[in-house]
């Protein structure tokens, strides 16, 4: 790495950017987005690929909730996901130099692109609400999973759980601590589910109900103030809660904006119909960091692993000096698990708008644990398609697809 910048691009969106023939493409971010962006990139001759990530191993972010009980420890290894082709920095991105061409590092190095594909995912949200911040827990990313756990650890099995947000991720971590024998009480703010078609709230109604979770539904159970033992609600109830988990709200990491690129209120890049910053041609988002205004779609790893190889093929479309097009989303619903035996799969529209049909019980759990393993498989799969990666140990890592967990 080096501060140089590569300073001769010509910004005409052809094959030899750098003069050399090879063209730098720095991916910010190993999520979903991240990955299979860089796997697609890395099968293109003449395309060296860099993904920066602060972490050395990838984390399974949909099976967080997992981590906290210890069902799952939701992560695996770069080079089981990521091709051999694709050489991975550890380290966090502190700013885009766009004029430059090139990221600097917590490090103080800096990384020179041709290309940068914005990836950075999402996390927790500043929820505004008095101590919040100080005494609640997250389960957004690792290392908030990991506190959650150590907390949980630290507390009586008897002590009183509050989770605050009844989204996917809510409803999931409730269900998760609860069937572990934890009492727990969700926090829904407003309506239980609410990306979830009424129907099929239903179910998982029925089955928080069977796992002894307490549900408080609507307007005046908006959270107002979080102690280290209590959670008020704004109706004035005064709950005791030994752990607070806060899963209410998603926002992007502040690179873009600190950066000077523009964005959203939840610091989303904001692009074109193809995934490009509207500032810089050279920059092209994937997953939950970017957003197309005219056409927005859900935070989601069913998102992110589409929008990383459209982000791929915009930046391929640009080396190869043809216009890029604009992409697609499909969308078929969302898989819920609500602990290890049951689950509850809503089915939807292509464009995301939820319909009344779903799978439920333990054929959900199934279907959101083959969910799972398919999206893992998926990565595993673009690693192979652009270079088996060799193994610290001299070998070479086993290309098997991943099996069913037990559920």
């Amino acid at each position: 790495m080096n501060g140089n910048g590569n300073g001769n691009g010509n910004g005409n969106g052809n094959g030899n950017v750098n003069g050399s023939g090879n063209v730098k493409v720095v991916v910010v971010g190993g999520g979903y987005g991240g990955v299979t962006a860089a796997n697609r990139l890395a099968r293109r001759t003449g395309v060296s690929v860099t993904v920066i990530n602060p972490r050395p191993e990838f984390v399974e972010r949909i099976r967080l909730h997992q981590r906290v009980t210890g069902s799952d420890d939701a992560t695996e290894a770069y080079d089981r996901v990521m091709g051999g082709n694709v050489r991975l920095v550890v380290d966090t991105a502190t700013l885009i130099v766009a004029a430059e061409r090139q990221v600097t590092l917590a490090s103080g190095d800096t990384v020179p692109y041709d290309y940068l594909v914005y990836a950075v995912g999402s996390g927790a949200a500043d929820p505004g609400v008095p101590g919040a911040t100080e005494f609640a827990h997250w389960v957004s990313d690792l290392e908030g999973a990991e506190r959650l756990r150590s907390a949980l650890d630290a507390a009586p099995a008897s002590a009183p759980v509050t989770v605050v947000g009844a989204g996917p991720t809510g409803l999931e971590t409730a269900a998760e601590l609860a069937e572990t024998g934890r009492k727990v009480t969700l926090v829904c703010g407003e309506v239980l589910g609410p990306s979830l078609h009424a129907r099929v709230r239903r179910p998982v109604a029925r089955r928080l109900a069977r796992l002894g979770v307490t549900v408080l539904e609507g307007r005046r159970t908006q959270v107002t103030e979080v102690t280290q033992d209590a959670v008020r609600l704004e109706d004035g109830r005064v709950l005791p809660s030994a752990v607070t988990i806060w899963t209410a709200g998603f926002r992007v990491p502040d690179l873009a904006a600190h950066s000077g690129l523009r964005t959203d209120a939840a610091g989303r890049l904001v692009t074109d119909t193809t995934l490009t910053s509207v500032d810089d041609e050279r920059i092209v988002a994937a997953g939950d960091a970017g957003v197309m205004p005219d056409h927005p779609f859900r935070m989601s790893c069913q998102a992110a692993v589409q929008l990383g190889p459209a982000a791929a093929d915009t930046v391929l479309r640009r080396i190869a000096g043809k216009r890029p097009a604009p992409v697609r989303m499909f969308f078929a619903g969302q898989c819920l698990s609500l602990g290890r035996k049951e689950g509850v799969t809503q089915f939807s529209y292509p464009n995301d708008k939820v319909n009344a049909l779903s799978i439920s019980r333990r054929t959900g759990a199934v279907v959101k644990e083959i969910a799972c393993v398919f999206t893992l498989n998926k990565l595993v799969s673009g690693a192979r398609k652009a270079g088996s990666r060799t193994s610290h140990n001299g070998g070479v890592d086993r290309e098997e697809a991943v099996r069913p967990r037990g559920v």
